[in-house]
This record gives C-alpha cells, structure tokens and sequence, in this order.
C-alpha cells in the first residue's frame, strides 16, 4: 500500500514539474518508505518525514498545525510541542476508518506539498 500512495503522490509531483521527497510511515511513526525525486533538495528528507511523524503522532493533518500558527495568539504554543512541523504536506492514511499511519511530503511550498500528498491518497479510494 505505502508504495502504490508513493507512486500515485511522485506521479503528482512530475506532472506539476515539482522535485519531492514523500516519506511514510506506519502507525507507530516508524519510516517504512522514502522516495527522493532526482534534483530535489536534501533538506526534504528530514522535513517529509518529519510531517509524516507529526501528522501520525498527532492524528491529525499538519495543514490544521499550520492553520493553528498563523493564526497566532494561543495557537503558538504548538510550536513549543516537541517534533511539530506546522506546514502543510502531513496527511493520515486511513484504511476502513483506521489510522495506518500517514504520508509526507516536502520539496515545495506548503500548498504544493499538500497537493501531492492528498494526491497519494487517491489510491486508496480506487
């Protein structure tokens, strides 16, 4: 399954013309799948995994941690939290109603990174 979201996400990604890395990982936030595009930046490999883990630990999109910052006041204290990253490109996967664990990406801006995300889980509904 994690290679068929990873696939449908990468195919995503090219049509667009955007270098990524998609990282995911199980329900105990373990990596069991890491793809790097060719030409895109190192930095990506920790940051996709790092949203995937987020959004897994969680259980929820990091686009709502995102969301939660900018709005400011209250919100900021997420950012004191430990392994958050409030960005969005963090999504569950969800297989029968059940967290089986969640996909991120990075290499692009936030909304680029979310895109292909929500893109890899299509799959899911084929």
């Amino acid at each position: 399954v994690a290679k068929k979201i990873a696939l449908k996400a990468q195919s995503e990604a090219k049509k667009n013309g955007w270098k990524m890395v998609i990282s995911i990982v199980d329900s105990g936030g373990n990596l069991v799948l890491l793809e790097k595009m060719d030409g895109a930046q190192f930095a990506s490999i920790d940051i996709s995994q790092g949203k995937a883990k987020c959004a897994n630990n969680f259980r929820r999109s990091t686009k709502i941690m995102e969301e939660t910052v900018a709005a400011g006041g209250i919100g900021l204290r997420i950012l004191a939290l430990p392994n958050v990253y409030p960005l969005e490109g963090g999504e569950l996967i969800l297989i029968d109603g059940k967290i089986a664990g969640a996909i991120g990406v990075s290499g692009g801006t936030s909304v680029q990174d979310g895109q292909v995300a929500k893109s890899g889980l299509e799959i899911l509904k084929e």
